[in-house]
């Protein structure tokens, strides 16, 4: 009777593949906190098109979601995330040339939002591949830890890839961004060229939009959770701006280390107590440090609110996605990871525009203000799905 892996065998396996969403979201995160401020200061366009720019990468990867799960469905998951790193690989030349047209900016604008919806189709891509990828190699039974790593590995990304971005930007120009996205993703093709895949699952695959229903309600929470994340990364800079603060990039990287320490230390809670009670319980938290940012004097405050929200929001995607996931068979895996992604896609995608709307009428503290209500809402929800299935 052969022996059964080791936890850390386990995790090692998960981490040789997420390594990859590392990469993508290292490219995602360098230019986060600073193209809302090369939209908005260097070319000249209000908050509400700064918002567009970033929400357009979010709405791409969501419009992407249906074809990234077939992908890995039908074709396998390496294939996948190999056309995703060449997306990335694309929108870094992208960004290079729209950076170098600043005196044009109406055509630069356009070419950085080309170069920003590759780079949605691309996290797309890579995001459903990467965990179909490890749970077809550890198990299905190992999906709450294949979606934690996966976070772990993109939000980590996030949290170097903001402040060396605005390191970047400072020392050598934006230029070097679109520079280094396209070194970034040329490493990562190089390294997966001989990395073995799994098989593709056979069985019946289930349409998407069939998939889709049975994730519907799972991923409605998971999108009204995630609006506060979307409001954060998107605004944080010019929240900061607007309150005469310095070191907003550093509020993404609170953000980041703790929503890493949640998951390195309470992802088996997800397992003691279940998905739906870890759900609830983030959310709540998640809350709190939401209003803490609308309601922050100071910036030691705000980077406290950036905490709790990472804190909390941390485990609201593996959690709602154990249960999610358990409404598919495992041959529509991709689909029903790609289902439930579109939720969070959704979130990112309507921050922005939203957001920036009510920035441009209230303030910028009330844009948190409004995505702590939001939070409160997919809270209310969540606990009407854990009555339901008990």
């Amino acid at each position: 009777m052969p022996t059964a892996p080791s936890s850390l065998s386990i995790t090692l396996q998960i981490v040789s593949i997420v390594f990859y969403t590392f990469i993508a979201f290292i490219c995602i995160g360098l230019p986060i906190a600073v193209i809302p401020g090369y939209v908005h200061e260097q070319l000249g366009f209000s908050a509400v098109v700064a918002g567009v720019t970033i929400g357009s990468q979010y709405l791409a990867t969501l419009l992407s979601r249906p074809m990234a799960g077939r992908m890995s469905d039908n074709v396998g998951t390496k294939r996948a995330i190999v056309l995703g790193l060449s997306g990335i690989l694309l929108s870094g030349v992208l960004t290079f040339i729209a950076t170098l047209l600043q005196s044009l900016p109406n055509l630069s604008l356009g070419i950085l939002i080309v170069g920003r919806v590759l780079l949605g189709v691309a996290q797309g891509l890579i995001g459903v591949g990467t965990i179909s990828w490890c749970m077809g190699q550890v198990g299905a039974e190992h999906t709450a830890r294949s979606i934690s790593w996966n976070g772990i590995a993109s939000y980590g990304a996030i949290a170097i890839g903001a402040p060396l971005g605005v390191v970047m930007v400072a020392q050598y120009g934006y230029n070097s961004l679109g520079i280094a996205l396209a070194v970034l993703a040329g490493l990562g093709l190089v390294l997966i060229r001989k990395k073995p895949s799994v098989p593709v699952v056979r069985g019946e695959r289930l349409p998407f939009w069939a998939v889709f229903g049975r994730i519907a309600p799972f991923g409605a929470s998971l999108c009204l959770a995630s609006i506060g994340y979307g409001t954060l990364t998107t605004f944080i800079t010019l929240f900061y701006l607007s309150r005469g603060w310095i070191g907003a990039a550093w509020c993404l990287t609170v953000f980041g280390i703790c929503f890493i320490l949640s998951r390195l230390l309470f992802i088996s809670s997800i397992t003691r107590f279940g998905g739906f009670r870890a759900a609830i319980a983030c959310m709540t938290l998640e809350t709190v440090g939401l209003a803490l940012l609308w309601l922050a004097p100071s910036p030691a405050i705000a980077l406290i609110g950036a905490g709790l929200t990472g804190f909390g929001l941390s485990l609201v995607y593996p959690a709602l996605g154990v249960e999610a996931i358990k409404q598919v068979p495992n041959s529509s895996r991709g689909a029903g990871l790609s289902a439930y992604a579109v939720f969070f896609d959704l979130a990112l995608a309507i921050a922005g525009p939203l957001m920036g709307a009510v920035a441009l009428n209230l303030g910028y503290s009330w844009i948190f203000f409004c995505a702590a209500l939001l939070s409160v809402t997919g809270l209310g929800l969540t606990l009407l799905l854990m009555r339901r299935a008990y």
